[in-house]
């Protein structure tokens, strides 16, 4: 359901700094990363679709399926999200004023991923038929004893071998043809019946014979075999390095006994989607038994092995607003569709090294992952890069998703991560607690488990994507554990919404709504961020940090330039964001004042095929915050480019 939204991860060590001046606090989100394809029409007597190249990991993540004239969008199944640390902002300062408190933050993982943003459905035209219809089961002569009538009264037809269609509905269907003399060619006929109301039910395999039997000249019961055709392979080819039960297990969803050709289209166009694949065709033929086929699957896989480099000033001013990362991506890595992203960022005060490997379970797109990441930094925003002040985290966590179901229009998914991640801040190597729960050694760890929902909901003109997120804090594993102040132990939920809406054509509107409440005051690692790209526009990252929050922005996409020979598409939207923020009882950090943000402005998009992404924001704060306006960012300017080497 990304994907849009944000979620925060954390920030590093709480405690008052004893220093003559005092430092302050805020926290980064990470940014987003999504993979952007598009599935083309398919011929007339084979089912076939094109996507265009790309791997689970690219930074631009669009996926487009054509069914009986819908254009459905689809999220795809991995949104990457990288890692990243960030310290505390701070304040500008005169001579006379206090310094705050300074808060490193270190938020390696944020504890729910974003939603990558929905893509809008190209208008297409409708796929012609597809998958031909095999010949029909072979028909049957009845030798028929003694004398033969010239015409014959059925009182009632028995059916035999039907379980997709029941006696109710195949009586009906034939009624026309009871307690009335009708000839031989008129009994044929009753077969025929049967046989097309199954393939008008989809049913394209299956169809009735008439058995021999005796008939007499009224009050006869004649049977009817149904018989329901099913597959008698799948056979793949085509493939390289990807293992053909990755394609054979996933297609097999759809082609139960008896076969439908409603479900097989289905299963063939939700694989198609899968960036493995680059070109996809199946055709079906007669199998070697009479109620068998037999489904030949050409794939063409796509390239799996991806380089990209990004550009961004979305980190905080306090390590350096620009941010430089190159991500390797193979997505097929031992030919079973598991994948493995390594990435290396770095700001002028940060360097962080980061990795996912991704394994697939099962045909519903089952995954198990692992991710890790490991971040060293420092501040290096006036005047306190005069002090050695460092900030090193590490984070590891192990996911479980589970679609319950899924189709073109809609997917449901369950799952559950177990997350560890530590931060320790020192000045001049000299450990530290800059902020509420920190320990004596400058330490902060959370172990959580996390229990996530994701819902996606598509249709031609919109899409509807909504997550929660249970984070239940545990003591143990090194888990900060305090008697007063914020610890490891703790429950909060978070929440996130977005809706797409296609006005016209590159014409959109995005609302998007993200929330957090908790029970207990919370360490940094776990708090709510307000101010960024991916928040409030207009304000720089992570402004307002507390224990719970919400945040709300409308944008409305207009299309002001496209070079179709370069499948390129500017774009220009005017936006709305606005957040409010709010700590629990009991938590020593100070009321946030203002506790309200809310920026108007102006942004650009703009995509070259599946090779370059660029975003432009300019947000215009409505209500004041103290900052330096140092930096772009400060001053209410956001930008991020993405492009693929290879």
């Amino acid at each position: 359901m990304s994907q849009g939204i944000n979620s925060l991860a954390d920030n590093a060590t709480d405690a008052k700094c004893q220093l003559k001046s005092k430092l302050s606090s805020c926290a980064n989100p990470l940014t987003r990363r999504g993979i952007n394809s598009t599935a083309h029409s398919s011929s007339p007597l084979k089912w076939t679709q094109t996507q265009q190249d790309l791997s689970a990991s690219s930074p631009l993540k669009r996926t487009l399926v054509m069914s009986q004239g819908i254009n459905f969008l689809t999220d795809n199944a991995t949104d990457v999200t990288h890692p990243h640390t960030l310290i505390a902002q701070i304040p500008t300062l005169t001579p006379s004023q206090d310094i705050p408190p300074l808060t490193p933050e270190v938020p390696p993982k944020r504890p729910v991923e974003p939603l990558p943003e929905p893509q809008p459905p190209a208008p297409s035209p409708a796929p012609e038929p597809v998958i031909p219809s095999p010949p029909p089961p072979p028909t049957t002569a009845e030798p028929v004893p003694g004398e033969i009538p010239e015409s014959i009264t059925i009182e009632r037809f028995e059916f035999e071998g039907n379980t997709a269609i029941s006696d109710e509905e195949l009586t009906i269907a034939t009624k026309d043809f009871l307690n009335r003399p009708l000839s031989f060619a008129e009994v044929y006929k009753v077969r025929s019946t049967v046989t097309e109301l199954y393939n008008k039910r989809g049913f394209i395999t299956s169809g009735a014979i008439i058995p021999p039997q005796t008939f007499k000249k009224t009050e006869n019961v004649v049977k009817i075999q149904v018989i329901e055709g099913g597959l008698e392979a799948i056979e793949v080819r085509g493939t390289r390095r990807l293992n053909p039960n990755y394609i054979r297990s996933r297609v097999a969803l759809g082609a139960g006994t008896p076969l439908n050709r409603t479900a097989l289209i289905e299963a063939l166009q939700l694989l198609q989607l899968d960036p493995l694949i680059k070109n996809l065709a199946a055709e079906l033929t007669a199998g070697t038994r009479s109620d068998s086929s037999l489904l030949i699957v050409q794939v063409e896989e796509a390239k799996t092995l991806h380089l990209d480099a990004s550009l961004n000033n979305n980190r905080s001013p306090n390590i350096g607003t620009l941010e430089r990362r190159l991500e390797l991506t193979q997505a097929n890595l031992f030919g079973q569709g598991d994948g493995v992203t390594v990435g290396y960022s770095n700001t002028n005060g940060s360097n962080t090294l980061d990795a996912i490997y991704t394994y697939p379970l099962n045909p519903l797109n089952g995954t198990l992952s692992f991710t890790t990441s490991f971040t060293f930094s420092n501040v290096v925003e006036p005047p306190f890069n005069r002090i050695d002040i460092d900030a090193n985290s590490r984070y590891f966590a192990l996911s479980y998703r589970q679609p319950l179901w899924r189709n073109l229009r809609e997917e449901f998914a369950l799952g559950v991560s177990a997350t560890n991640q530590r931060s320790k801040v020192t000045i001049f190597d000299v450990p530290v607690r800059l902020s509420p729960g920190t320990e004596e050694d400058g330490s902060t760890t959370v172990t959580a488990l996390r229990f996530f929902q994701d819902w996606i909901q598509r249709s031609n003109r919109e899409v509807l994507a909504l997550r929660s997120q249970f984070s239940l804090g545990l003591g143990f594993l090194g888990g900060t554990v305090n008697e007063d102040a914020p610890d490891s132990n703790f429950l909060a939920w978070r929440g996130q919404v977005q809706w797409l809406r296609v006005l016209a054509p590159n014409t959109l509107l995005l609302l998007r709504g993200d929330v957090q409440v908790s029970t207990n005051p919370l360490l940094r690692l776990e708090q709510f961020g307000l101010g960024g790209q991916d928040t409030i526009r207009g304000y720089r990252e992570n402004v307002l940090l507390t224990d719970n929050g919400a945040s709300a922005s409308a944008e409305l996409r207009f299309p002001i330039l496209g070079l179709p020979k370069q499948n390129a598409l500017l774009q220009v939207g005017p936006f709305v964001d606005l957040g409010f923020v709010w700590n629990n009882s009991g938590n020593p950090d100070p009321a946030p004042d203002p506790n309200f943000l809310a920026a108007a402005g102006l942004g650009f998009r703009f995509q070259m095929g599946d090779r370059l992404s660029a975003r432009l924001d300019w947000g215009f704060p409505i209500i004041n915050i103290d900052s330096s306006e140092r930096t772009l960012q400060e001053n209410g300017v956001y930008f991020s480019v993405i492009y693929r080497i290879f």
